[in-house]
């Protein structure tokens, strides 16, 4: 595999553009450029390309074998990798239970907060509030050799010295958080879905993290 230097307003492109949790960046490049052509042709050009390495990658499953085409004489492009398995989620929270989250998790709540991570934890602190049982299930949410969730600091710093975990405060979980705001909304939305919100829900909660 061969690497490639980029400034950080190219990586920080590349990066907002992550679909879901385990997309490495040379997916999300390939998905651009080839899967998707001319998306980003008016953001960058072979000239905005500068020599300065990638300050972070987004870790992936290793992705399956192309299928073999029978129509062209082409090679096939690489599979895109599925997102992590997960558990399956809880049935459908119930609209009082959605209510209360959002008004625990509104703009207003967020705003009390001047660090980005610190809003992260805050709601997944929310989120855990209402489901103190199936919490647990945000576990499945994985990378390639590397956990996101899990119940000791121990436990995430044996998959990586730099996952730089923090405690989900009175839920006795830790995340890891050296990750970019677009990989913490990924995560958060993971976490809704397999915990039963609704995809209202999920937006909102999402949008007021990313305002």
């Amino acid at each position: 595999m061969k690497k490639i230097e980029i400034d950080d307003e190219l990586y920080a492109y590349i990066a907002s553009q992550t679909k879901h949790i385990g997309e490495s960046a040379s997916e999300i490049l390939h998905r651009l450029l080839i899967d998707e052509p001319g998306v980003i042709t008016t953001v960058v050009s072979a000239a905005t390309v500068k020599e300065k390495p990638i300050a972070e990658t987004v870790e992936a499953a290793p992705a399956p074998a192309a299928s073999k085409s029978v129509k062209t004489s082409k090679a096939s492009a690489p599979a895109v990798n599925e997102p992590p398995a997960i558990a399956t989620s809880n049935a459908p929270a119930s609209a009082a239970d959605e209510q209360v989250l959002l008004n625990n998790i509104s703009k207003t709540a967020l705003a009390q907060f001047d660090k980005r991570v610190d809003q992260f934890l805050y709601i997944l602190q929310q989120v855990f509030l209402q489901h103190p049982t199936d919490f647990s299930k945000v576990e499945t949410i994985i990378g390639k050799n590397r956990k996101y969730f899990a119940s000791s600091k121990e436990e995430l710093l044996n998959t990586g010295s730099s996952t730089n975990p923090k405690a989900i405060p009175d839920s006795g979980y830790w995340v890891v958080t050296n990750n970019n705001t677009a990989k913490k909304l990924a995560m958060l939305s993971q976490v809704l879905q397999i915990l039963g919100y609704s995809d209202k829900v999920v937006n909102t909660v999402t949008e007021n993290f990313d305002s």
